[in-house]
């Protein structure tokens, strides 16, 4: 059985390339460079940041990173909303975008939660 730790890395890390994936789509497809930078960036800062935290110094710097990764988490389902609501992505993509996002995002929560009340 994977611990929640090899979930949420791998989670992550296939996010990434989705992320890679639909940045190129929308530069070569729909020649959108601007908001998909965007998405590029939030969207594989997640994985970075929760590869990060697992090297931290400290568990405070734990919790940050993966503070900080939940956020970036949140920054990439608002892209994700926004492309679908400006017709860039279709439903479908949409969906499972979300879907995926949404899920990382409990993970990460789940994560932090559990971080703190183990600092105390």
């Amino acid at each position: 059985m994977k611990d929640n730790k090899d979930v949420l890395k791998n989670k992550c890390f296939a996010l990434a390339v989705r992320i890679v994936r639909l940045a190129q789509w929308l530069q070569t497809e729909k020649n959108e460079y601007t908001i998909s930078k965007q998405i590029l960036r939030s969207g594989t800062a997640i994985g970075a940041l929760e590869s990060e935290a697992n090297y931290a110094q400290s568990k405070l710097d734990f919790i940050s990173k993966m503070s900080i990764a939940l956020k970036e988490a949140n920054e990439t389902r608002y892209w994700i909303q926004l492309f679908y609501a400006t017709d860039y992505i279709e439903k479908k993509m949409f969906e499972s975008l979300f879907s995926d996002i949404n899920e990382i995002i409990s993970l990460l929560v789940s994560t932090v939660k559990t971080a703190k009340k183990n600092e105390k």
